[in-house]
């Protein structure tokens, strides 16, 4: 009787349990906690203390997902005394998994890597596949938050090997995609981050149960496309995940802030200000910070005090690893702008100690986009030129166009403030040409504006004979046999020569060459 009474209460835990992953993979909240719970009971009524505590791994995983962390650490804790009368088991090892991943919420680094470790030798004793990849994963975030970033990018392979080829659950199966995905983007990983959510969308969509993890989904490939240039099918994917998840806001209400901020960046890009705005507000009131992306935009308006006093507050303010360098290129961007150049530079040197403690690609580019920016608006064309030339580099070999964009720009004005306007052209055409294919009406203006400014000085600077001396420069010849052509003194020649490149801010007769040649002053002898 007793034997066939713990037969019943196992197969009904078996249910419970299945009914639970269910519920959980179709983003029903309510319905998993308690599922979670019975199956927790009818476990402990059967005397299997590992089966129940591991219940409460999932359990807690969910909580812990929802942001509840209070009940989390409430049933963690209960899990853990649960097990503390029984032998080693791969479900205390999970546990110890999620003490992990409190710890390093909290900024005990240390902690976490013990308690990593410890749950590493129990998935090598017990062969649990749950146990091996998140016991991997947690020991790759454990490397990722100390800025080792080649160690967490090999475990991460391992682990995403391991999720596709192990007969792993698929909770644990989306929680690791997910945190893989989180933990690439925190080290500016792209092009893993890119991988991983290609390789995420198609496992979900053979799922098409799985309500759970398909608002991240949406939400990654939405980032990605904005960052590869694909604003088109981005904005789409980005509307997607808005309605997705307002559909789901009772069942996985994470990405809703993010999906809105997404949709806001993308109009914000694009010039679409009233759309921006009402995104950047659905954004913030799902706990999505509106920022860097509010501000740059209000900096795109013209708002340039404003702009400045919301960046300056945001320099004073702790952000997550990935923002963080955002908000500094912004900050010097802006601050440049309007003068401010000592807490730019300020900014643009915390950047630098950024990319010397995690020197990754992407933050490098960051570092060397802002110290190019920065070099400009101090007067350092040479400083200036070659951080920009490394910052166009390295986005363009992180497949970052828009970035790469906003560089050539720079670039383009660098190139105008040393006189060498052929060139200047040639970067601010090519930042035009992906700007009109994006439809970045805000760039598109700034460029025509760049390009306006510099038309002017022709016809105001110069007088008509010195609009001849240049059109002869530009001929090759020299300051004598232009004096002779046009029937003057050699000083005569000499002073026109040095006068025109005073005026137009020019340092030697090839820049004038250029000018000529821009500004279509060749022939003008007579």
């Amino acid at each position: 009787m007793t034997d066939s009474l713990g037969k019943g209460d196992a197969h009904l835990g078996d249910d419970l349990e299945r009914q639970a992953t269910a519920a959980y993979l179709r983003g029903e909240d309510d319905a998993t906690e308690a599922l979670w719970i019975r199956a927790h009971n009818e476990c402990l009524r059967s005397e299997d203390l590992p089966r129940a505590a591991r219940c409460i791994v999932w359990l807690v995983l969910d909580l812990f997902n929802r942001r509840e962390w209070a009940r989390g650490n409430g049933w963690l804790a209960r899990g853990m005394h649960l097990l503390e009368p029984a032998p080693d088991s791969a479900a205390l090892g999970l546990l110890l998994v999620l003490v992990a991943r409190n710890q390093l919420r909290q900024g005990d680094v240390d902690a976490a890597a013990q308690a990593a470790n410890r749950a590493s030798e129990l998935a090598s004793r017990f062969d649990d596949p749950d146990l091996n990849v998140f016991s991997r994963m947690t020991r790759a975030l454990v490397h990722a938050r100390r800025g080792q970033p080649m160690e967490a990018a090999s475990l991460f392979d391992e682990i995403m090997v391991g999720v596709t080829v192990d007969r792993v659950s698929p909770i644990a199966v989306g929680v690791v995609y997910c945190a893989v995905i989180e933990a690439c983007r925190s080290l500016f990983d792209l092009s893993r981050a890119r991988e991983w959510t290609t390789a995420l969308d198609r496992w979900i969509s053979t799922q098409a149960q799985i309500v759970a993890f398909r608002g991240k989904c949406l939400v990654h490939r939405s980032e990605i496309l904005r960052q590869s240039g694909d604003w088109t099918e981005a904005l789409a994917e980005a509307e997607r995940a808005c309605e997705w998840s307002g559909a789901h806001e009772n069942s996985f209400r994470y990405p809703t802030g993010a999906a809105f901020y997404e949709l806001a960046e993308i109009h914000r890009l694009r010039g679409d200000v009233a759309e921006a705005t009402e995104a950047y507000r659905q954004a913030s009131e799902n706990g999505q910070a509106p920022e860097p992306g509010l501000t740059l935009m209000q900096f795109a308006q013209g708002k340039r005090d404003l702009a400045a006093a919301s960046i300056r507050r945001l320099l004073n303010e702790q952000q997550g690893s990935v923002s963080r360098p955002e908000v500094i290129l912004a900050a010097v961007e802006i601050l440049t702008a309007v003068g401010d150049l000592e807490t730019a530079r300020i900014a643009a040197d915390e950047l630098s100690r950024i990319a010397e403690r995690l020197p990754v690609p992407a933050v490098r580019a960051f570092a060397a986009h802002a110290s190019g920016a920065l070099g400009m608006a101090e007067g350092d064309l040479p400083a200036a030129l070659s951080s920009l030339r490394e910052a166009w580099t390295l986005w363009q070999e992180l497949e970052l166009p828009y970035q790469a964009a906003r560089v050539r720009v720079l670039l383009g004005q660098a190139c105008q403030q040393s006189g060498d306007q052929v060139a200047a052209e040639f970067e601010l055409d090519a930042a035009r040409q992906f700007f009109q294919r994006v439809s970045a009406q805000p760039d598109i203006a700034r460029v025509d504006e760049l390009r306006e400014s510099a038309r002017p000085t022709v016809s105001h600077a110069l007088s008509a004979r010195e609009r001849q001396v240049i059109a002869l420069v530009a001929t090759g010849q020299t300051n004598r046999e232009i004096a002779r052509q046009l029937s003057i003194s050699e000083r005569t020649g000499d002073r026109h020569v040095s006068n025109i490149l005073l005026k137009l801010n020019l340092t030697t007769r090839s820049a004038a060459t250029a000018y000529a040649y821009q500004h279509d002053l060749i022939g003008r002898t007579g």
